[in-house]
């Protein structure tokens, strides 16, 4: 065994590229695209390294250009997650016990990887799959998931590194264990980094995982897979389960070995997998790790002082970019009279340039949202408030999914801070205002924090320092992330760990330490080099 005191590479932030006309990576990317397009893949489960193909398919379709059919992947079933979780218990004894340096030599490896040759392909499977600009795709499935490996290996170190006081003639020391089970991960469609890294983050701890990607995003996933085995995983440690929640999820969670839940996904979703473990606790060899982030209802509180050139573009990429698809997403806004004039004049001009359409069309701004159930569900919110009396529309409010799921830029005004726009998470393309009294500023901060039971970001935008000072402790709870003059999205690994709490998730915080210390189990060790040989304590000799 290697003796030597290593120290993991200090992580740098990942640069994004920019994709400019002319530069090399645009013309890479653009052949990679076509590429992919040309083709049909057929996807694979992955169990123990071994491919599986089950014949029930579900299939790969670009959302922006529905007909278009990118490959097929093959559906878990029961006996298949029996399967996977045996192949995840074959491999922890020898992955849990590896050293940690090179467990966390593999992670670094897919890094330098991603950043390198798959960066395209990740890139391209992103933008093709999840109907992302060449700009959401590079930071999230490039940038940001590079981030994760290479921040989590430096976490990983800094956490075992972490030991207690040794007294006069003992030697105390932790030791960090992997959880005694696998972790079930389950990850959303929107963003290919948390695909990534809600596996990954357990599998660096030294667990094995069962990994149920969304199946609007088995296309990308599936690319990831393939970074994992060249990077050296060993076969076993990720099992890659497609599939129905139903078919998927609940033979999952009804396994005794059970050890964590590490998920990103919707509020009811994650509600419901904790009730079936507070219903089945009985029966699990250990208590399971819950880790999940899930909804939000993000809100930018203007104040009279703001600047409304920013408050505008800082709204707009926060509630438009990626279709408003993002759970940091700019849903709501509260807006001060005095400014309501200039902000809307330059809203409507600003939307009316927005470029909705085919995200290899390196011009587009916005792509469709991600398949037919979010287009219903979202164009039902628009409908809501063009009915409604209490609201009206001022951008967008149309929608098209004859070709792709389509849904324009949609800013809705109500005179109702309660109003159902207000209040719901909506996930697309869709902000609502509401316009308040200037003298009203320290009211509209309760009626923020009070109106969601979401609390993941926010932001307030304002140049008095003293109302910057008053927001900040008025809405402490309302945001896991909260933004003083920027969008309330965008966080970067390193810098801002993510997560929120009240029903927004466990805020466990994707991208820092904290995460990485839910997957893992300290021992503690006391060492005494001289141990007592007597019972008696000196208070117990005679005398007075």
């Amino acid at each position: 065994m290697a003796n030597a005191i290593v120290n993991v590479p200090e992580p740098k932030n990942e640069p994004v590229y920019n994709y400019a006309p002319g530069s090399p990576e645009r013309s890479t990317l653009q052949a990679q695209i076509k590429d992919m397009l040309g083709s049909e893949v057929d996807i694979p489960i992955i169990v123990g390294g071994r491919e599986i193909r089950t014949g029930e398919l579900g299939d790969c379709v670009c959302p922006h250009d529905h007909q278009h059919v990118l490959g097929h992947y093959h559906k878990a079933t029961t006996q298949i997650v029996n399967q996977a979780a045996q192949a995840a218990a074959d491999a922890w004894h020898d992955w849990s016990e590896m050293d940690w340096r090179a467990r966390a030599s593999v992670f670094l490896k897919m890094a330098e990887l991603l950043a390198g040759k798959y960066r395209p392909l990740i890139n391209g499977a992103t933008m093709l799959g999840q109907s992302k600009t060449p700009h959401q795709a590079e930071i999230d499935a490039a940038a940001e998931l590079v981030d994760f490996y290479r921040f989590n290996a430096s976490y990983l170190e800094g956490i075992y590194s972490g030991q207690p006081l040794s007294d006069a003639g003992m030697w105390n020391y932790v030791e960090y264990r992997a959880l005694e089970g696998f972790v079930f991960a389950v990850t959303p469609f929107n963003f290919t980094s948390i695909g990534g890294n809600l596996p990954t983050a357990p599998a660096i701890m030294g667990n094995t995982v069962l990994w149920k990607p969304a199946s609007s995003a088995v296309y990308s996933a599936y690319y990831l897979t393939q970074l994992f085995k060249e990077a050296g995983l060993p076969d076993g440690v990720i099992n890659f389960i497609p599939g129905s929640g139903g078919k998927v999820g609940a033979p999952v969670m009804a396994l005794p070995t059970l050890a964590g839940i590490h998920f990103t996904g919707s509020t009811e979703v994650f509600q419901s997998m904790w009730t079936t473990v507070g219903n089945n606790i009985q029966d699990y060899k250990v208590y399971p790790r819950i880790v999940g982030e899930t909804g939000g209802k993000n809100f930018v509180v203007a104040h009279p002082s703001a600047d409304v050139d920013a408050l505008v573009a800082n709204i707009l990429r926060g509630a438009f970019e990626y279709q408003g698809q993002k759970c940091s997403a700019a849903s709501r806004a509260y807006i001060p009279e005095s400014l309501w004039n200039g902000f809307k004049e330059r809203l409507i001009a600003e939307v009316a340039t927005i470029k909705m359409g085919d995200v290899t069309d390196f011009s587009t701004f916005m792509g469709a949202v991600i398949d037919k159930a979010a287009f219903d569900s979202i164009t039902g919110y628009i409908n809501y408030a063009k009915d409604s009396s209490d609201a009206e529309i001022l951008t967008g409010g149309s929608y098209d999914d004859s070709k792709g799921y389509f849904i324009e830029p949609t800013t809705v005004v109500t005179t109702d801070p309660h109003f159902k726009l207000m209040e719901e998470e909506i996930f697309g393309p869709v902000i609502t205002v509401y316009v308040y009294p200037d003298g009203k500023f320290d009211d509209i901060l309760d009626v923020c924090n009070n109106t969601s039971p979401y609390a993941l970001t926010g932001a307030v935008f304002a140049n008095d320092r003293a109302v910057i000072e008053k927001a900040y402790r008025v809405l402490r709870q309302s945001a896991g992330n909260f933004y003083i003059n920027d969008k309330p999205t965008g966080a970067v690994v390193g810098q801002q760990p993510f997560g929120g709490s009240r029903a927004s998730g466990t805020n466990d915080k994707a991208g820092s330490a904290g995460n990485l210390m839910r997957w893992t189990s300290m021992r503690t060790v006391k060492e005494t080099f001289v141990p007592a040989t007597n019972y008696r304590y000196p208070y117990m000799g005679e005398g007075s």
